[in-house]
C-alpha cells in the first residue's frame, strides 16, 4: 500500500515513516501544504494522511483543492484540535476520516487499512444535479449564477435529496436523515419542506428537479425537467 504524509511535525512524520514501513506501507513525505497538494495531484496513492495545521495551504485547503481538481484518493485528517467543528469542516470538505492527536497507532493503521479497501471512489465536497449546486461546508446554495438562500432545515432536506439524487426516498427515509430522534416530525411536515424547496430552487427558473413517485416518496433527478 502507498501511502503520502503530508504533517509538517518532523518527529512525528518521521515516526509515522518508521512505523508504516514496519506494516510494509510505502511513505512519501511531505512537510508542507503546497508540497503535499502538489505530490497528491501528481502521484497515485492508496490513501492520503493529512496534518491540519500546515505552514503554505493548511490540510482544509489542501483537502478542498484535491476534490475540486477531482482526486479523490481517500484522505485521513490529523489535528491536534479536539471540537466537533474542526471535524465537521474536514469531512465536509471531502475527508474521509479523522484523527485527534495524540491517536493511537494501532488505530491509525486499522483506519489506513479500512480506507484503502474503500478505495477512491468521489466523494464530491460540493454537490450536483444540473445548474443546481450546494456546497455544505460553505452552506451555499445556487442555480447557475442565482444564489438561493434556504433555511437551515431546506437546505438540510436539500443537502440529503442531493446525496440520494437518482434514488427514490421515502419520507421515512428523509426524516431518518435529516431530524432529530427526539424531535421526530409529522411526516406530512416533508411535503411543506418538499413545496418550500420547489418554489425556491424550481418554480422561478422554470425546473422541475424534485419528482413526486406516488405512493413512495421522492426522487431528485440529475438531469431535471422543464415545467410545462
Amino acid at each position: 500500500m502507498r501511502v503520502l504524509v503530508v504533517e509538517d511535525d518532523r518527529r512525528l512524520a518521521g515516526l509515522l515513516v518508521r512505523g508504516l514501513a514496519a506494516e510494509n506501507f510505502v511513505t512519501d513525505v511531505e512537510y508542507n501544504g503546497l508540497d503535499g497538494l502538489w505530490r497528491a495531484g501528481e502521484h497515485a496513492y492508496d490513501v492520503i494522511v493529512l496534518d491540519v495545521m500546515l505552514p503554505g495551504l493548511n490540510g482544509y485547503e489542501v483537502c478542498g483543492r484535491l476534490r475540486a481538481a477531482q482526486v479523490w484518493t481517500p484522505i485521513l485528517m490529523l489535528t491536534a484540535m479536539d471540537s466537533e467543528l474542526d471535524e465537521a469542516e474536514g469531512l465536509d470538505i471531502g475527508a474521509d476520516d479523522y484523527l485527534t492527536k495524540p491517536f493511537s497507532y494501532l488505530v491509525l493503521v486499522a483506519r489506513l487499512r479500512a480506507l484503502a479497501r474503500r478505495g477512491a471512489t468521489p466523494r464530491p465536497a460540493v454537490l450536483r444535479a444540473g445548474d443546481l449546486e450546494l456546497d455544505p461546508a460553505m452552506r451555499t446554495c445556487r442555480r447557475g449564477d442565482t444564489p438561493i438562500m434556504l433555511t437551515a432545515k431546506e437546505f438540510a432536506v436539500l443537502e440529503f435529496l442531493l446525496r440520494h439524487r437518482d434514488r427514490v426516498v421515502s419520507k421515512a427515509e428523509i426524516i431518518a436523515g435529516v431530524w432529530d430522534e427526539a424531535r421526530e416530525p409529522e411526516p406530512n411536515l416533508v411535503e411543506v419542506y418538499i413545496s418550500s424547496l420547489r418554489r425556491k430552487i424550481d418554480t422561478p427558473f422554470g425546473r422541475r428537479t424534485i419528482i413526486t413517485v406516488r405512493g413512495t416518496g421522492y426522487r431528485l433527478g440529475s438531469r431535471e425537467g422543464l415545467l410545462a
